[in-house]
């Protein structure tokens, strides 16, 4: 087997969860059905989050889309806040990265936007654990696009047999194996840590 060299984590619901109830209830007080009326607006529109993960359109552009949809009297920066804290750190497992850290080189590979960044996650300090953070709008693409995972390869002074990358999602994992590299689904902390093992990765 191959020495693993390098980790790569997603982020959303493996270093830290989120849930996107808080959001709904904090926009039900401010003015009724409002979370309901947002939360249908964005599922139905799916191409606004893809765009704004991929860089393609700004915060402000999506703001507004999203208060012209529902008529709010919320300013901008009230939503994007409210968008944005929806986050918890899972503390068990960002606990181990400053031991990872002394035999392997630690990377972030997110679908994520500049208002969740500014206003949601980008306070946590096991962020200073990682080389280097590989972020989608930055990136231009989002997972599971074939080209974010050969930039991040083509960033990294790694080959592919000599990374693990870690992610909830079975589709991003899939798109990940399917360019050879190695992958874990992440389900929980406990099964983490068991497959890392296998991998000769020990925390």
């Amino acid at each position: 087997m191959t020495k693993i060299k390098a980790l790569i984590f997603d982020l959303g619901n493996v270093l830290i969860y989120f849930d996107w109830k808080i959001a709904r209830e904090k926009l039900n007080q401010f003015e009724p059905e409002l979370g309901e009326k947002t939360t249908r607006y964005l599922k139905e529109n799916k191409q606004l989050i893809y765009n704004l993960e991929c860089g393609k359109i700004s915060e402000d552009e999506f703001l507004t889309a999203i208060k012209g949809s529902v008529n709010s009297s919320l300013t901008k920066e009230e939503l994007a806040k409210i968008y944005s804290e929806i986050f918890w750190e899972n503390s068990e497992l960002t606990k181990h990265l400053p031991t990872l850290k002394l035999n392997y080189k630690l990377y972030l590979l997110s679908n994520t936007n500049k208002i969740h960044r500014k206003y949601g996650w980008d306070g946590y300090n096991f962020l200073k654990n990682f080389d280097r953070l590989f972020l989608s709008y930055e990136i231009g693409f989002a997972k599971p696009d074939r080209e974010i995972y050969e930039f991040v390869l083509s960033n990294i002074p790694f080959k592919k047999d000599e990374i693990i990358y870690i992610d909830d999602i079975p589709e991003y994992i899939e798109a990940a194996k399917k360019l050879g590299w190695n992958a874990i689904q992440f389900k929980n902390n406990e099964l983490l840590i068991d497959e890392l093992r296998k991998f000769g990765v020990n925390l």
